[in-house]
């Protein structure tokens, strides 16, 4: 039986749907005023959708009772960031965390005293763990909305398709400021469209790593949305690949087509690296588990993907590109690797608990060498960020969840038969495994927007794996 949908469910997933477009634009919602907005919104859809769920009329919750793993690992992860910035007794605090407690004792003498009465935190600046805690719900609800909202073939479609078309409108706005050769400053930042395509982000690397997302999903929809039809000879394959291009999926494609080339115009050497080495992952696990599917359907991705490198090769300078990456001296590598190798002796004062969600550029001071003399408020790699804020216990708890996401997408290849679901199985497990490669060298976890879009991502891979295929959908 169907529940006819009310406006308070309805005003959930519009607001959602804003923020997918929104959260980019205003530098990667990566200043404090920006993740207010994308917070706010976030907690006004999840308020409007529980209205909509008090009056009994939201849609079906089979996929979220499904996902419950996934809400406990998040829950995990919640408690234990509040636990950072909660006061505690000093005593159990140097128990815990002999070197936050020694920092505590530095800043105000009296925290070392272990009388009662004195209370101090994990974290070495509460303030910025609590800042990062609000972020870190915001994302939680971010991944049950997908979930509650996408509770139907076409809303799961029309989710990922707005997503999509983020992407390409960030692709659109970075590519032509980047051919028309103009920096502009925006929110006292400046952005150097003439040397790069940055979009809306002050870094061209965030862009590259949210064009990564909104790619893997786009090629999701498109492996979603083929018919398999068993084995056919090559004749009929061009045929098949021709009417696709002359079909109602033509748009996508060219939507593809633009987000390819703007993220080459990024000239960001691991954004671009992480993206075809992943598409190759998918393609591979896709192929090796198509017991379902013919292998057609990744034969057609990757001719479409060689038409696309045809292209920008010749229009868009992908030459710049791979030379950017062949110049690539001893040099740029540490340059990208000293934060992370002078971050390791934080590892070892912060082993279980880590400095505190947030604290990095407050704790890094005491660490950094002589050779950095920039201010650095990340670590150019978010498994490093991770561990020494968040320590090997938070480290493992937020590890869990793309992986579990991995794993329920390779299930969905293997066992589904529904090409959507299939595809967006695909998505997943190329988007997950791009953003993977990615953090090795940069922080785009860090950054709102692409925080928000890895979340909703992640999100897919119970969707792909438990959404029922009802008749009429």
């Amino acid at each position: 039986m169907r529940v006819e949908r009310g406006r308070a469910e309805r005003g959930a997933l519009a607001v959602f749907l804003a923020l997918l477009v929104w959260a980019p634009f205003p530098l990667g919602s990566n200043r404090g005023w920006a993740w207010t907005i994308l917070e706010a919104g976030i907690f006004l859809s999840a308020a409007l959708w529980t209205i909509g769920w008090m009056q009994r009329r939201n849609g079906s919750l089979a996929v979220v009772r499904a996902a419950w793993p996934a809400f406990a690992l998040l829950g995990a992860w919640l408690a234990y960031l509040a636990l950072q910035w909660t006061p505690l007794p000093a005593g159990l605090v140097r128990a815990l965390s002999p070197q936050a407690a020694a920092v505590h004792a530095l800043a105000a003498p009296y925290a070392a005293s272990s009388s009662p009465g004195t209370w101090i935190t994990l974290s070495i600046d509460p303030n910025a763990s609590f800042v990062f805690w609000l972020k870190s719900c915001a994302y939680a609800i971010a991944f049950f909305l997908t979930l509650a909202l996408a509770n139907t073939r076409p809303r799961a479609r029309l989710i990922a398709l707005v997503l999509v078309l983020s992407g390409l409108a960030q692709a659109v706005y970075g590519g032509l400021m980047h051919l028309s050769g103009t920096d502009l400053e925006i929110f006292g930042a400046k952005i150097p469209h003439g040397s790069q395509a940055s979009g809306g982000f002050v870094n061209r690397n965030h862009l590259a790593g949210f064009l990564e997302i909104t790619l893997a999903l786009g090629i999701g929809l498109m492996v979603g949305s083929l018919r398999e039809t068993g084995r056919r000879s090559w004749r009929q394959f061009w045929r098949d690949m021709a009417a696709l291009l002359l079909s109602p999926k033509a748009p996508l494609r060219l939507f593809l087509v633009a987000m390819v080339i703007a993220l080459v115009m990024t000239r960001s050497r691991m954004g671009n690296t992480a993206f075809f080495s992943s598409l190759l992952i998918a393609g591979g696990v896709a192929l090796a588990l198509s017991r379902h599917a013919t292998r057609s359907t990744v034969i057609l991705i990757a001719s479409l993907i060689a038409i696309d490198i045809a292209i920008v090769g010749t229009w868009f300078g992908v030459e710049k590109t791979i030379q950017r990456i062949e110049q690539t001296t001893v040099g740029d590598v540490e340059e990208r690797e000293e934060p992370s190798a002078y971050a390791l002796p934080m590892a070892r004062d912060y082993p279980l608990f880590g400095a505190g969600a947030g604290t990095f550029a407050t704790t890094f001071m005491r660490y950094r060498g002589p050779s950095i003399r920039a201010f650095f408020d990340h670590a150019h790699n978010d498994y490093t960020q991770f561990f020494v804020e968040t320590g090997a216990l938070g480290t493992a708890l937020i590890g869990i969840l793309p992986l579990a996401a991995l794993v329920l997408a390779i299930l969905a290849l293997s066992r589904r038969r529904d090409p959507l679901a299939r595809g967006f199985a695909f998505a997943v497990l190329m988007g997950v495994s791009s953003i993977a490669i990615h953090s090795t060298v940069d922080f785009n976890l860090q950054i709102p927007a692409n925080a928000f879009a890895f979340m909703v991502l992640l999100a897919y891979a119970w969707i792909a794996y438990y959404l029922e295929h009802r008749k009429g959908e």
